[in-house]
């Protein structure tokens, strides 16, 4: 039988070819990017004679790609943390909302905006939570905090949106945070804490007619 005589080129093609069937697993978006960089620098060393500039051409293509690669993987990365609202909001060890509340100062004390903001959302949870305001929830996210505090509390929604997006860049969009970011934190914190504040005791009841009359004289 003949021995078939098949260059690298159509070797290369027909295995991508095969790969592209439907059954075979589709692959991560972040798989297919590694392939096509692969793919794109088998065939830049393949022509590489015949591109100007030869391989210091090639090179400074292949930073390039190398690059933009990066970066594509960063920003998919973050949109698939997005769409999912992040991880949950609270970390392996539980604390009280005064902790939280406490450590958050602390970070904010030495410059770290990132972790005061972290931290005083999670005293913004924590607190509806202990209030009663909400249901503790296991791996709540600040996305969905800030959805259901928001149905209960309508009146702090847009300020609870605004809080969860703030710690969802600082925690997964490796944003460094910053003190006005932090304080507009705090400060729905303190006014959450003001509206969820139970109410006091009943004040003594006012004097009535037969506590007021006077007998004549």
């Amino acid at each position: 039988m003949p021995a078939i005589d098949i260059d690298r080129d159509a070797a290369h093609e027909a295995a991508q070819r095969e790969l592209a069937k439907p059954i075979y697993p589709k692959e991560s978006l972040t798989e297919r990017l590694g392939e096509w960089l692969d793919d794109l620098l088998y065939r830049a060393m393949l022509k590489g004679s015949q591109i100007p500039g030869g391989w210091l051409t090639i090179t400074v293509l292949a930073i390039v790609v190398l690059i933009a690669f990066v970066v594509a993987v960063r920003i998919a990365r973050r949109t698939m943390r997005t769409n999912r609202g992040g991880a949950p909001l609270f970390g392996d060890h539980e604390l009280s909302a005064a902790e939280h509340r406490n450590t958050a100062e602390r970070h904010a004390a030495d410059g770290d905006w990132a972790g005061a903001i972290r931290h005083r959302l999670r005293a913004i949870a924590r607190d509806l939570e202990e209030s009663g305001v909400l249901n503790p929830v296991p791996g709540r996210t600040a996305t969905e905090l800030a959805r259901d505090a928001g149905e209960l509390l309508p009146g702090f929604s847009a300020e609870l949106r605004g809080a969860a997006s703030v710690f969802n860049d600082v925690t997964y969009g490796e944003q460094p945070g910053s003190e006005p970011d932090y304080r507009m934190i705090a400060h729905l914190d303190d006014a959450l804490r003001r509206h969820t504040a139970p109410v006091a005791g009943p004040t003594a009841a006012a004097p009535g007619i037969a506590d007021t009359w006077t007998p004549l004289r």
